[in-house]
């Protein structure tokens, strides 16, 4: 049985059916005992009633047997003897008076244990009389056996609907709870195949409305991913290809005698190797990142020095491009632990992005402050800046905005992983790399890193 459809189906039939003979029998002694307790208690008050009334007419208790005789005597309609009701009437002291029973004699003493069962007759609160019952198993009589038999009938016919309807309540519930269930995994079935499209309905909010959201969302998530990666695949084949290219090309050239093997050739092969060298580099160091495995010495510094030295790399480039560099830190900052080689080429990785798209005459702002519990690490160009619905993709890996910030002959750029390599190393410091611009603005990329806690 691989069905959790049927499974649930016997699930609540099974339920229902215990359900209901549970109440079905429970209901049917109760109705039997309460009925012949009822009919016994309404005899005996009868009984008790006659003997009482009689008492009080003749005084005594001389003659009495012939009320029990018009008491006992069996109606013409019913069984023998389903009518009578065997009893023992006694004195206030236990001598009997009469019995319909053959366990006492006239005269004989009642047992305490009976007579303790038994129900005084009193007159004017005086007790002149003991009726006592004698246990008797009931018949009943044709009309109360009738009686019983239809009440029985009737839960059974009860309990028939009832299992009925759970069956009924099963079939809709187990296919109302499966429906999502086989929607998923006709869903799931497709991906595996590589469909990655897929979507299900979200039919509720219940737990299952939950499973279907988060499928949702995965199945977008590895549609985005697979996507991502096979444009990351491209993009490396392309950054690879041109250097090699390049290399290849000059090499056969001085090889075949078509270039002469000059300084500036061999110049040519070397920088196109170091530029591969570097991007081969930074894949290692974002794959290092990815499997958790990046290495980090953290150390405690101050985020003023870290600042100043980076900026002292960049003096002579900006310079040399006609660009402002400008310091502006807001003391006091707390000390930070970092890595500081991997924080210096968080800073660099920035500023060398800021240097290609802030055009001559441009400024380039390096700040820090203080907030809260973090310090916070801004660099802020002057170049075309980005649109707002394109910042959160700026530190996926290969990523172009469009084209005023990519690479081009007049403003070489790098590899393209830059901006991710920070924030994968930002984020191993548990630490934010957050990005604001309009275009037309510049950008400013913002490094949160968290204080050093004493």
């Amino acid at each position: 049985m691989r069905s959790i459809s049927i499974k649930l189906i016997i699930a609540f039939l099974g339920i229902g059916i215990i359900s209901v003979a549970i109440i079905f029998t429970t209901a049917r002694l109760n109705t039997r005992a309460e009925f012949i307790r009822f009919l016994s208690n309404q005899s005996r008050t009868d009984i008790i009633t006659q003997l009482s009334n009689y008492h009080h007419q003749s005084g005594s208790w001389n003659g009495v047997e012939t009320i029990f005789v018009s008491i006992t005597t069996p109606d013409p309609d019913s069984d023998p003897g389903s009518q009578i009701r065997s009893f023992t009437l006694s004195d206030q002291d236990g001598i009997t008076i009469f019995s319909t029973s053959s366990r006492y004699q006239l005269g004989g003493k009642i047992s305490d244990a009976d007579l303790a069962h038994g129900i005084p007759i009193t007159e004017n609160g005086r007790v002149v009389g003991v009726y006592v019952p004698a246990p008797q198993p009931f018949g009943g009589s044709p009309r109360e056996r009738e009686f019983i038999d239809r009440t029985n009938l009737t839960l059974v016919y009860g309990a028939l609907i009832s299992a009925g309807i759970a069956l009924l309540l099963g079939i809709f519930l187990s296919r109302t709870l499966t429906r999502p269930i086989r929607e998923l995994t006709q869903a799931t079935h497709a991906i595996s195949e590589g469909d990655l499209s897929q979507q299900v309905i979200v039919r509720s909010k219940d737990e299952l409305g939950e499973l279907a959201k988060a499928f949702n969302k995965m199945s977008a998530e590895l549609s985005r991913s697979i996507n991502a990666r096979k444009q990351m695949t491209a993009d490396i084949a392309h950054e690879l290809r041109t250097p090699l290219s390049l290399i290849l090309g000059h090499a056969e050239a001085v090889h075949d005698g078509v270039l002469p093997p000059t300084h500036e050739n061999f110049e040519i092969i070397r920088e196109e190797a170091t530029r591969l060298e570097h991007l081969v580099n930074d894949l290692r160091t974002l794959s290092l990142a990815d499997a958790g495995e990046l290495t980090i010495s953290l150390q405690t510094i101050e985020p003023e020095r870290l600042i100043n030295e980076v900026a002292a790399l960049y003096q002579y480039e900006t310079k040399k491009k006609n660009i402002m560099l400008d310091l502006n830190m807001t003391a006091p900052l707390s000390t930070i632990e970092v890595d500081p080689g991997r924080m210096t080429q968080v800073l660099t990785n920035i500023l060398d992005n800021a240097t290609r798209h802030t055009p001559a005459g441009g400024r380039i702002i390096l700040s820090a402050r203080q907030l809260a519990e973090n310090v916070e690490i801004a660099i802020q160009d002057s170049g075309p800046g980005i649109p707002p619905e394109n910042l959160e993709r700026i530190f996926e890996r290969f990523y172009r905005v469009d084209s005023s910030r990519q690479r081009d002959g007049a403003v070489p750029g790098g590899s393209g992983l830059g901006l991710a390599i920070a924030k994968s190393i930002v984020q191993a410091h548990n630490g934010q790399l957050l990005a604001e611009s309009e275009a037309g603005s510049g950008l400013k990329i913002k490094i949160l890193l968290p204080e050093k806690v004493e």
